[in-house]
């Protein structure tokens, strides 16, 4: 019995190691994450979209280009705020995509439309920050918005998921590189968990888990 008992104590305390390393683990590799989606915002790519629409914008409708300066603001704010948290709740990561929205509003203008479904409370779950911002680039950059063919995208806030759709209208330009679903599905294994990718003949749907805070 002493034996068994020694030898138990070794396997619990060899086990309590490698679930606090594979914790650190993820912890460094979430923080990577971060800082790489940092770097896909501030490029020279997304900078040069945004000055181009501010440009126009001080000429055709200041009190805009002040809107769209703020936005763009909040936008960077909120990435740069990230260092520190590996998890945020879906209502900060909703509030955040307000400013995203509006520079996009503007981009796009009436060339897409976007709903959002609460049917759990977004404030009791948690995703990876920037899920969602990622997750629309991702619509925007594969398909064509234009005011003839609309881009729909719908997120929907589940008891166990929080869905992401879009309708399909491929573009023929898409641009390469870049963070890829798969990445963002990667930071999700880390914490034991899967994006469900469903393709139908109209739809691109993203399913994602919520993670415990």
């Amino acid at each position: 019995m002493p034996i068994l008992l020694i030898f138990e104590l070794i396997y619990y305390f060899r086990s309590e190691q490698k679930a606090i390393a594979d914790s650190e683990k993820a912890k460094r590799e979430a923080l990577l994450f971060q800082h790489e989606t940092l770097r896909s915002q501030i490029n020279p790519h997304f900078l040069f979209n945004s000055l181009n629409v501010l440009s126009s914008l001080i000429y055709m409708n200041p009190e805009n280009a002040n809107k769209f300066t703020k936005a763009l603001s909040k936008t960077y704010r909120y990435v740069l705020s990230l260092s520190r948290q590996p998890i945020v709740s879906v209502a900060e990561e909703l509030e955040a995509l307000n400013s995203y929205i509006f520079l996009m509003k503007m981009r796009f203008e009436n060339s897409f439309t976007f709903t959002v479904n609460k049917i759990a409370d977004p404030e009791k779950n948690s995703i990876i920050p920037l899920t969602l911002q990622l997750l629309l680039e991702n619509a925007f950059k594969h398909n064509v918005a234009t005011e003839d063919r609309l881009l729909e995208i719908e997120i929907t806030i589940g008891r166990e998921y929080l869905t992401v759709e879009n309708n399909i209208q491929l573009s023929n330009d898409v641009e390469k590189g870049g963070i890829g679903l798969k990445y963002l599905a990667k930071q999700y294994t880390l914490y034991a968990k899967e994006l469900i990718v469903e393709h139908t003949n109209h739809l691109f749907i993203v399913k994602v888990p919520y993670i415990e805070s």
